[in-house]
């Protein structure tokens, strides 16, 4: 595979991550009563233990110049001292806060067996499959979205940042804006974020990994949908 086979590849397992049940959670079709299901989900299956996962490929990396890369994106989600003052997954239990959700739910979350799976995926590819697939799954997978064709092709279609007053969460269940304070951060540091894990995964991975990461992507990928539609269920979304 070479680097172009590699590179489309993996932009087109990104594409992929979309989801049917995503324009109902952005246009206030779940009930609030079962909002807390999804954060809940959420925080417990990566938003915690996402520095863990930068960190797992992080100490497997033999690369200086991409464990650079890989700390500098860790330092910043572990303690937010580049942009957000603190920890990404404090900021993200300001969501819950703001909503008059019981915090304590958060430290004793009961995942969905789907999230569970995906969860131990994330864990077992980013910790014990080497620093390349663990920089994919954690930095291009999980941070990206299916709008990272634009990082290297500005022509294509960028993802959306509509103002903050129409965050799903503010215009639909109340949200104060003062409560999206990682909303705030990750606007801060995504563009830089996007593209250093494209720089890491075109830049240096050997050709003899390239196969082996573009694989386990689409593994992840695979869980993350079927998580996506538990989730969904949880929520009570029927698909359209």
């Amino acid at each position: 595979m070479d680097r172009s086979e590699f590179l489309e590849a993996l932009l087109q397992i990104m594409e992929r991550k979309d989801h049917w049940a995503w324009p109902l959670f952005t246009s206030g079709k779940v009930d609030k009563s079962r909002l807390h299901l999804h954060l809940e989900q959420e925080y417990e299956v990566y938003i915690r233990d996402f520095p863990v996962l930068i960190g797992k490929a992080y100490v497997q990396c033999p690369i200086p110049v991409v464990r650079q890369e890989l700390v500098e994106n860790l330092y910043e989600e572990e303690t937010g001292g580049l942009h957000a003052g603190r920890p990404h997954p404090e900021l993200f239990l300001l969501y819950p806060e703001g909503l008059g959700m019981d915090l304590d739910r958060f430290q004793n979350v009961e995942l969905l067996p789907e999230a569970r799976k995906y969860r131990d995926l994330l864990h077992e590819s980013c910790g014990n499959m080497g620093w390349a697939i663990g920089a994919a799954v954690s930095t291009l997978f999980v941070e990206g979205t299916k709008h990272d064709r634009s990082v290297l092709d500005p022509t294509q279609p960028a993802r959306p940042a509509p103002p903050l007053e129409e965050h799903p969460l503010v215009k639909f269940y109340g949200l104060d804006l003062s409560f999206l304070a990682l909303t705030k951060a990750h606007r801060g540091v995504e563009g830089e974020h996007r593209e250093a894990a494209w720089r890491i995964l075109l830049g240096h991975v050997d050709e003899a990994d390239r196969q082996p990461v573009v694989a386990t992507m689409g593994e992840v990928l695979t869980h993350w949908l079927a998580y996506r539609d538990a989730v969904a269920s949880a929520c009570g979304l029927v698909r359209p």
